[in-house]
């Protein structure tokens, strides 16, 4: 695609047309409440949250994208001045409130943007959405696939939602004297909360900027702010920590936990027995913890199907709005894309999508419209910024070829600075595309 028409969850220099996939905050960084530079294309939902998020934007800017329906845009080609057409359909992403995927075609050919998203096909809405996107596909070749490679590492092969979720229940269950904490972010994991509330038929506390979000979500009698209706306790990820734990067990009995693809690990800090907890990058080992004194060593990877007691007063379930590998397997099975890149362009786990599914592209399906018709050298078909999470670098060597082992190096993280290993990355703008195989 031509470099100045369409960015993708990327703010930076200068398009016509602007898409946003979801509203987490490493897909807005840059996007403000004085943008002016052209009109943003979501979802209702995302339109709906948006002025919460940037109040006082102006929104007339956003275009209401309706999920499942094909839509166009007509755009000015910077080269030619020639007017051009960009065809584009929103796919709902399984992700957070709001999230969707795009698919774009033109003359550029067909790219599909997942934006984060999580492939699961246990459900009757992740058939609607495979569904959907076969027909939009229609037997079209995708050429390029920009795909949510977050978990793309065979070390990531966590369970459904709904069985994670029940593990949840589960840990509730088997404290029934104890106040549990449940660490989330803003906006997402309202599925696992509203699954909690249903089957214990109870409240749940959240802060009183999360009950906002609810409401605008249409959860209005299932949320509270008031500590005394309630034993479940939904807080800011930010704030779910060893240290926070500890403090809360000195007034009542609670356990904490913490649902991610990313396990929480904790570890000793050096020269003293102080407990430290932080989202760490997998289980490349498994923390175990010996009596009540808490001594960690190091075993093997730990099983992702279930949960684990990481701290006497910690539980770490995989519960993730992420693909886990064997989901991103599948997609790629599906799609058959002819290319593909990642969005996480570094992290903590990064793993380049080729070096496992490289073999699954559709080299031999007709319309390979940028691979075989241009035949160009490759550059960038995506461009990525960066960012550090909370200052710490977490840094990890894939190494190319098969059979050698991922080294990841682990820095000790305060409990009071809950550092999660996301991606880094700032958003994607879809540019020119010239590659070979």
């Amino acid at each position: 695609m031509e470099k100045g028409l369409i960015s993708v969850d990327r703010w930076s220099g200068e398009s016509q047309a602007y898409f946003l996939t979801h509203l987490h905050s490493d897909h807005t960084n840059g996007l403000s409440s004085s943008w002016s530079k052209a009109p943003i294309f979501c979802s209702r939902l995302t339109a709906k949250l948006f002025p919460f998020k940037f109040p006082d934007f102006n929104l007339s800017l956003l275009r209401i994208v309706r999920i499942g329906s094909w839509h166009s845009v007509s755009l000015l080609s910077p080269s030619s001045g020639s007017k051009t057409v960009v065809q584009f359909m929103a796919i709902d992403a399984h992700h957070c409130p709001g999230a969707v995927m795009f698919l774009f075609r033109g003359d550029f050919g067909c790219l599909l943007y997942t934006g984060d998203f999580r492939w699961e096909t246990t459900s009757d809405r992740a058939e609607l959405g495979r569904n959907m996107l076969l027909n939009a596909l229609n037997d079209s070749a995708v050429d390029i696939l920009y795909l949510d490679n977050t978990y793309c590492n065979p070390l990531y092969d966590f369970p459904p939602r709904e069985v994670a979720a029940q593990q949840v229940l589960d840990i509730i269950a088997s404290h029934p004297d104890h106040d549990i904490i449940i660490g989330i972010d803003s906006l997402g994991k309202e599925d696992l909360l509203l699954h909690i509330s249903r089957v214990l038929n109870i409240k749940i506390w959240v802060w009183p900027e999360r009950l906002q979000t609810m409401h605008l979500l249409g959860y209005d009698e299932i949320f509270t702010t008031k500590t005394s209706l309630t034993r479940v306790r939904a807080v800011p990820r930010y704030s779910f920590s060893v240290e926070t734990l500890d403090g809360l067990n000195t007034m009542r009995p609670t356990i904490g936990i913490m649902p991610s693809g990313l396990p929480w690990s904790v570890k000793p800090s050096e020269g003293n027995k102080n407990l430290f907890g932080s989202l760490l990058t997998a289980r490349y080992s498994k923390s175990k913890w010996i009596g009540n004194g808490g001594v960690q060593t190091d075993e093997p990877n730990g099983s992702l199907d279930s949960p684990g007691r990481l701290h006497k007063h910690i539980y770490s379930v995989s519960y993730s709005d992420h693909s886990s590998f064997s989901e991103i397997e599948k997609f790629i099975k599906l799609v058959q894309p002819i290319n593909m890149k990642g969005i996480v362009s570094s992290s903590c786990c990064y793993v380049d999508p080729m070096y496992y599914f490289g073999r699954l592209r559709g080299v031999n399906q007709p319309g390979q419209r940028l691979h075989q018709k241009h035949k160009r050298k490759e550059r960038d078909e995506i461009t990525l910024g960066t960012k550090s999470t909370f200052g710490r670098n977490f840094s990890t060597e894939v190494e190319r070829k098969r059979g050698r082992s991922v080294k990841v190096k682990l820095l000790r993280v305060q409990s009071s600075r809950v550092s999660a290993c996301r991606r880094v990355r700032s958003g994607a703008k879809i540019v020119d595309d010239d590659y070979t195989d």
